[in-house]
């Protein structure tokens, strides 16, 4: 129901009510028929169940499988420090999926608990919960709206609708009826939202909607949805369940092969548990989690919190990014950036005592018009508290709705002068003089056509256009006359203002474009005024661009919108509600969106968005419902993280191929030399070694590589983990360590060597390959060596096997024996193949 086009009358006669409310019985019966005007929360999992639901993922299933197995081949730490992975992942997946709940409370903590009501023709006060549809509520400076109403009454009345639409400044309300074609009327000046706070005035309205039928009710409905699946989630699934299939079916092969070649059953059954350790990459989950947790501290160090893991890595993903103006592309501060003015002097004087703004500690604190002639006055040196005490304020009029216009007498030496300042075209017409090249004249129809003139070149640049007059008072003119002294001007000039685009803002703009990102400004201002701060940041290049309006996107089907939505740059006088329209119709063309938000209105913006992305300085639930908080409220903030992001999914890719890499070259090795005969190379233990110290170091070290040269100069990816390309090279990698390690094994048997040096030398070889290949999966087009955990890690991993080579302690856990020079120069030689093999794919796979 649109209750804003209803009459007051037709309102309350739809509604059964009167203005005199309902009486005590009626107001009983209607709460029993329609509910308590309260936030419903929608039944959910416990802890407990939250909890145990995340060992449902694939992954985790596969990584218990493998530390059961582990268990029984008799290598206990391995099994520990899986289930550890198990256990640090599953707790972080709780954390995340209890935070809707924390934004619900934090919802239902906003809402008002009393409310003035008028019942059986009486003002009484009760609880919020007890209000109904037809009540008559009356509201006062400082009170907090307690459902929708429809207003009955108004008295100057004005409210802060801020923690609800992220608006800074104050609404006028109103009662009349609003008429759908009437452009210049906000289509809610006549409503009340539960939440929203009087500023002052006072009212009496309605109430039309409560409970969850509320607006603030819609968004607490929506907000409780679940989190739809990230992109890296859907990809580290498939991933999962591809590699359980793997594992079972080669597992499964080397487990019959084996025992119908004649190996004792036990033996049998150890190579391959062993075999399904090496399968899995157990230490993808744990190296996932902390390369997208250091990722979050380098980010958290350039003002963006990252509230949801996987969000770090899904920004990467991100190819539109649609976000607020006001704060995030602008500096949130009015500043006059073009002035018409004669006689500056006259000008900065009376900008600096026609002003009820102040400067306290570098902030100015005042009405945002007031504050940016007070800038403008300052950098000149006229300090408005300097000069009041030397001019001292004999009179204020102050500035209205309807005056369009403040007025202030001053004594300036030993004259008064009156000093104004307001809308142009109402100066104008009390203006008899103009301050002219000359002096002061007369005001001829080529100087009104010249100010005119210069009024309509400064609004087109989307402008708030100041007018400024003055007049010295004879000496018997009467103070009291107010309305008297306002005449005879001298017209001093114009002042255009505007909140500034931010440099940085522009930069990062140009950034996101040759990253092939979208930026679309979403903004509640004014058209023309968002399309002038879109052209001069770059959002918009020329004139065939799509600009929506609010009523525009109403009148638009979801089909026509759709069809359009992926050319819009720019939305204006768009309600927060809207935004869940544009994000859907976003992700339905396939793109990955991020939003931003600040107000109650946005949560459910930003909970359907991919990436939400909170202001710092907006309200608790936005923060909430969001993947990401901007500390600074700055977009430039928004493409660092972006970039951020993109490395990281870089990294996930180098340690995703490293890992699997191993995986293949460790199955093909195995079940090759049972399908030839041959005994297996590696003892379970040895397997379980090449598991462990290739899903440690250096698989590590490849989740904080820096950033590629290019990272933002290349359009989003949206291909999977392993690309086709990493996946011919995975393979490549696995066969040429399979055929390396088996045509030494085999050199070796055939020339006598004793089968635990050939076992020691295969065993050494494969590990090699691992350490080498780590190099293959780093280099891009960078190969400077900027990573010095990359060198550390291999610097380790080399120690640790010497130590298991030569160590008669580990020599006999191992079964391995030492190694001389000629055996280590064979084994370098063979390992080598492996960075061959990767030039040669490197050119010849496209």
């Amino acid at each position: 129901m649109k209750w804003q086009n209803l009459s007051v009358d037709e309102t309350l006669k739809k509604l059964n009510s009167s203005a005199i409310g309902l009486t005590s019985e009626e107001a009983q019966k209607r709460v029993l028929e329609y509910g308590k005007n309260e936030l419903v929360e929608e039944r959910k999992a416990g802890p407990v169940q939250l909890f145990l639901g995340q060992f449902k993922d694939i992954l985790i299933l596969i990584l218990i499988i493998a530390a059961i197995a582990a268990y029984y081949v008799g290598d206990t730490l391995d099994a520990i420090v899986i289930l550890i992975v198990v256990v640090i992942n599953s707790v972080v997946g709780f954390i995340q999926e209890y935070r809707a709940e924390k934004a619900m409370e934090k919802l239902k903590g906003l809402i008002s608990s009393e409310a003035v009501v008028i019942r059986d023709g009486q003002g009484q006060k009760i609880l919020a919960s007890e209000l109904t549809l037809g009540d008559v509520v009356v509201v006062e400076e400082g009170d907090n709206i307690p459902a929708d109403l429809r207003i009955t009454e108004s008295y100057d009345l004005l409210v802060d609708e801020s923690a609800l639409t992220g608006e800074s400044l104050p609404v006028e309300k109103h009662a009349q009826t609003i008429i759908e074609k009437d452009q210049k009327v906000q289509s809610h000046d006549n409503m009340l939202f539960m939440e929203a706070d009087v500023s002052s005035g006072r009212g009496k309205g309605v109430v039309v909607e409560i409970g969850m039928d509320t607006e603030i009710g819609k968004i607490a409905e929506m907000i409780q949805k679940e989190d739809e699946e990230t992109p890296l989630q859907q990809k580290i699934a498939r991933l999962g369940k591809t590699l359980g299939l793997l594992a079972v079916l080669v597992c499964s092969f080397v487990f019959v092969l084996q025992y119908w070649q004649g190996t004792s059953l036990v033996e049998t059954f150890m190579t391959a548990v062993s075999l399904a350790v090496a399968a899995v990459p157990e230490g993808l989950p744990a190296i996932l989690t902390l390369t997208l947790a250091l990722g979050m501290q380098r980010m958290a160090k350039s003002n963006a919190i990252v509230r949801k893991l996987l969000a770090v890595e899904t920004l990467g993903s991100c190819n539109v990014i649609c976000t607020d103006k006001t704060g995030t592309l602008t500096l949130n501060q009015m500043k006059v950036r073009e002035a018409k003015v004669n006689e500056p002097k006259m000008a900065y004087t009376i900008s600096a005592l026609c002003n009820n703004a102040s400067l306290s500690n570098g902030k100015v604190i005042g009405d945002p018009t007031d504050a940016a002639l007070l800038l403008y006055s300052d950098k000149e040196g006229y300090n408005r508290r300097e000069l009041e005490e030397e001019y001292p304020r004999l009179l204020e009029i102050p500035l209205d709705s309807t005056r369009k216009r403040m007025t202030t007498v001053n004594q300036i030496g030993g004259d008064r002068y009156l000093l104004i300042k307001g809308a142009p075209e109402v100066l104008l017409k009390k203006c008899s003089q103009i301050e002219g090249e000359s002096g002061v004249c007369s005001i001829v129809p080529e100087d009104t056509d010249s100010v005119s003139g210069d009024l309509n070149d400064m609004t087109g640049k989307a402008l708030r256009v100041i007018g400024l007059a003055y007049r010295k008072l004879g000496v018997e003119e009467d103070l009291e006359d107010k309305e008297g002294l306002e005449r005879d001007l001298v017209f001093a000039g114009l002042v255009g203002m505007m909140d500034p685009p931010r440099q940085e803002a522009k930069d990062a703009v140009a950034t996101a474009k040759k990253a092939g990102i979208k930026v679309v400004m979403i903004t509640g201002d004014h058209k023309d005024t968002a399309v002038a701060i879109a052209k001069e940041i770059g959002i918009i290049d020329g004139d065939e661009v799509i600009v929506l309006t609010g009523s525009d996107l109403n009148n638009l089907t979801d089909e026509e919108f759709e069809n359009m939505v992926e050319d819009v740059r720019v939305y204006a006088r768009v309600f927060p509600e809207q935004k869940v329209r544009i994000v859907e119709a976003l992700k339905k063309k396939g793109n990955v969106a991020s939003m931003t938000g600040d107000g109650v209105n946005d949560a459910p913006a930003l909970k359907r968005a991919t990436i939400g992305v909170a202001m710092g300085s907006g309200t608790d639930v936005a923060k909430e419902s969001a993947d990401m908080l901007l500390q600074d409220d700055n977009f430039a903030t928004i493409v660092r993280a972006v970039r951020e992001g993109r490395t990281i999914f870089d990294n996930i890719r180098r340690f995703v191929r490293f890992q699997l890499s191993t995986n293949i070259g460790a199955i093909l090795t195995i079940t090759s030399s049972s399908i030839i005969g041959l005994p297996i190379p590696f003892n379970p233990i040895q397997i379980l070694w090449i598991n462990i110290i290739m899903d440690g170091p250096p698989a590590q070290s490849l989740g904080v590589e820096p950033p590629e040269k290019d990272v933002m100069e290349r359009p989003p990816l949206k291909e999977e983990i392993i690309p086709r390309k990493n996946l011919l090279k995975i393979a490549l990698a696995g066969v040429v360590m399979c055929v390396g390690t088996l045509a030494l094994y085999y050199y070796l048997l055939n020339s006598g060597a004793e089968m635990i040096k050939a076992m020691s030398m295969a065993f050494t070889v494969f590990v090699m390959y691992q350490i080498l290949n780590v190099f293959n999966c780093r280099f891009e087009k960078d190969l400077s060596l900027s990573n010095k955990f990359l060198l550390i890690a291999i610097s380790a991993s080399i120690i640790l096997q010497l130590c298991v080579i030569y160590l008669p302690f580990l020599q006999g856990i191992f079964r391995t024996t030492a190694l001389f020079l000629e055996d280590w120069v064979l084994i370098l030689l063979v390992a080598s193949t492996i960075l061959i093999s990767d030039y040669l794919a490197e050119r010849f796979i496209k």
